[in-house]
């Protein structure tokens, strides 16, 4: 079994496709068919199903690939260590964001690192919180900025909040309760809901409040972008439950109240897998992202602590 041929391996998994597998791993597409057989024949078991139309692993490719995706991650680490040492600045960094940051400005931390750290390619996957947890634990990212919810925090992660922020509710202006300063989310009952998609945080805070107070909210249209649901509560096409950074945004004409009964926040947190030790570059710029984000700001929220046993100070 050769290093090469499990990069072959976990970019078909990932592709789904032979010839899409090969380009991206800048080889003849027979080629690495030829490793994958390779594979199969040393492990006496099929690793990949092969159709037609589409390409899937069989139970034995899917253990092997998550195994492939830990042996890969610390290899590319490896080689990160020994290039700082000899003073090369190169590598990548693979980062998670939900679909909206409110005010942790991801773009400025770039920034700020690609200025000191031209040679580093910086990648940066737009998820659902647990879907970004998720790829924490195979190692598929390097760090995230997630929500936590229940599920998130049992596993593997260190965590760090970085903001606690208020949801509120916001209405076409022409809505009975545009005028209103507070609404009671019982208020809410017979309302039509846009909302995120099933899988993010800000779509559970919804649900979640509806059951408190003895509904299920219908959610009649579902985006992941937040200037999007703006405009569609700004038509009147329902109502939404927003973080006050993003309901106060430039932007659609909209009415902005504060949701009480229950009221709601949702955290923004930096999270990273426990044990694992980091490559310099993605090290350098978890610093950078507590220099930059943790910063003691009145009324910002920032620094609400670490979670899940996993402190600054021990980042490797």
């Amino acid at each position: 079994m050769e290093l090469r041929q499990l990069r072959y391996l976990t970019a078909l998994a990932e592709e789904r496709n032979f010839t899409r597998a090969a380009a991206r791993e800048h080889i003849a597409q027979p080629a690495l068919s030829q490793q994958v057989l390779r594979l199969e024949k040393e492990f006496g078991l099929a690793l990949v199903e092969r159709t037609t139309r589409r390409v899937a692993l069989t139970g034995a490719g899917e253990l092997l690939v998550a195994r492939a995706r830990r042996i890969l991650a610390e290899v590319n680490a490896a080689e990160a260590e020994i290039q700082a040492l000899s003073g090369i600045e190169t590598g990548q960094v693979m980062i998670g964001a939900m679909h909206t940051m409110g005010p942790i400005d991801l773009s400025l931390a770039l920034a700020i690192f690609h200025a000191r750290h031209p040679g580093v390619e910086l990648s940066v996957f737009e998820g659902a919180s647990e879907e970004l947890a998720e790829m924490l634990r195979i190692d598929e990212l390097d760090l995230a900025f997630l929500s936590v919810t229940e599920r998130v925090e049992s596993h593997e992660l260190g965590l760090h909040q970085l903001v606690s922020e208020e949801l509120v509710v916001i209405l076409c202006t022409e809505h009975p309760l545009a005028a209103r300063e507070q609404i009671r989310m019982a208020e809410l009952r017979e309302e039509e809901f846009i909302s995120w998609r099933a899988g993010a945080r800000l779509r559970e805070l919804l649900l979640s409040a509806g059951a408190q107070a003895g509904f299920e909210p219908r959610v009649t249209l579902a985006s992941n972008e937040s200037h999007r649901i703006r405009r569609l509560v700004a038509r009147g096409l329902g109502v939404a439950i927003l973080p006050r950074s993003d309901a106060h945004d430039a932007g659609a004409d909209i009415a902005v109240a504060t949701l009480v009964e229950p009221s709601l926040t949702r955290d923004i947190t930096l999270a990273w897998r426990q044990g694992r030790q980091l490559a310099p570059a993605a090290a350098n710029f978890l610093d950078l992202a507590r220099a930059t984000f943790c910063g003691p700001e009145p009324g910002s929220g920032a620094f609400a602590g670490d979670r899940a046993g996993g402190r600054y100070d021990d980042w490797g």
